[in-house]
Formats: C-alpha cells, sequence, structure tokens
C-alpha cells in the first residue's frame, strides 16, 4: 500500500484558542534546558484514541464512530506537571477524569475494538505534550492552574515527516448532554 492510501489518525479533544493561548502561557515559564522542542500551541489536545495508520478508505467508518461515541461536555482541570523518561516529554496532566470523558474514551475504544483496530485501552491518561527531547528529569514547578472546556470531539491527521508534528482537523462532532446516536 502507498503511503499515500494511508492516514495517521486518532481521536481528540481540542482547545479553543484561548484555551490554547493560556496553556501556552504556562508552558512558557517551564525551564527545562537547552535541546528541547516545545510543542506549538496550535497543536495543542488531548488524545482520547489513537487509531494509528488507517487505509483512507476506512475514514468513513471512523466518522460514524466520531458520531456514535460524541456525547456529554465536561470541564478538564490540568493539576500536574509529569516528566516521561521513555519518550522524553513533559505534560501538563489531569489526574481527575471527568465522568462524561471517560465515557467518550470508553464508547470509542469499544466501537474501535468492534471493527479490528487494536487499541490498548489500559487506561485515559488526559495530558497535554508541552514539550519533546527533554532528556532530564527537570525540576518542574508547582503545577499549572489551565482548566479546558470540552465541548467537542474531533477525529484528527497527524502529518509526518516534519520536526513537529502537524494536526488537521478530518471531523468534528459537538459534545452535548443528550445521547449520541447509533
Amino acid at each position: 500500500m502507498s503511503a499515500a492510501a494511508v492516514d495517521r489518525l486518532f481521536f481528540a479533544v481540542w482547545p479553543s484558542e484561548a484555551e490554547r493561548a493560556a496553556m501556552a502561557a504556562v508552558a512558557a515559564r517551564l525551564e527545562l534546558g537547552p535541546g528541547i522542542r516545545r510543542v506549538a500551541a496550535e497543536d495543542y489536545h488531548v488524545t482520547v484514541a489513537f487509531v494509528g495508520e488507517v487505509p483512507v478508505a476506512r475514514i468513513e467508518a471512523l466518522i460514524g464512530i466520531g458520531a456514535a461515541s460524541a456525547r456529554g461536555p465536561c470541564a478538564l482541570a490540568f493539576d500536574a506537571y509529569e516528566y516521561w523518561p521513555k519518550p522524553e516529554v513533559v505534560v501538563a496532566a489531569a489526574r481527575q477524569i471527568p465522568a462524561n470523558l471517560d465515557r467518550l474514551w470508553r464508547a470509542l475504544h469499544e466501537r474501535l475494538g468492534a471493527i479490528g483496530c487494536g487499541l490498548d485501552p489500559k487506561r485515559l491518561r488526559p495530558h497535554v505534550t508541552l514539550a519533546r527531547g527533554v532528556a532530564d528529569d527537570p525540576a518542574l514547578p508547582s503545577p499549572p492552574a489551565c482548566a479546558w472546556n470540552v465541548t467537542d470531539l474531533c477525529l484528527m491527521r497527524s502529518a509526518r515527516g516534519r520536526t513537529t508534528p502537524a494536526y488537521t482537523v478530518v471531523a468534528r462532532w459537538p459534545l452535548l448532554d443528550e445521547p449520541a446516536s447509533g
């Protein structure tokens, strides 16, 4: 299969411009040392389900899964910084998972599993990657004071071959209090 026939996709919650700006201001205060790559504010998101490389012909099925799963807005409070040594990243993490976000995560994983997408659904770890290439555990300050109003679910495309990922929205669904269709 040619590279053009495959997209790298994931489901995510995407913040508003104001929420991205607030997170960027918090991230700018982190002293992480030389050689790190700060994630651009326009790329901030919380991955809810990473699907991976998918043939373009299957995108419509993923759009149907997103539409059927989208429900329940919530607030997501980022209350900790974490250093993850294996991927060498610093993240803003949300230690408390809102019930609606957990239900969304479970619905997506159940539906994706039903169409044969091999996911690792051990647990949801809501976080925003702030910096990459962080080789040593930095001294991180007190937790960030950022919250997002999670009001949309997005199916995202990740472009590869760049120094930093470039994301585009494939489809977007509002998270409403009423049950999703399907």
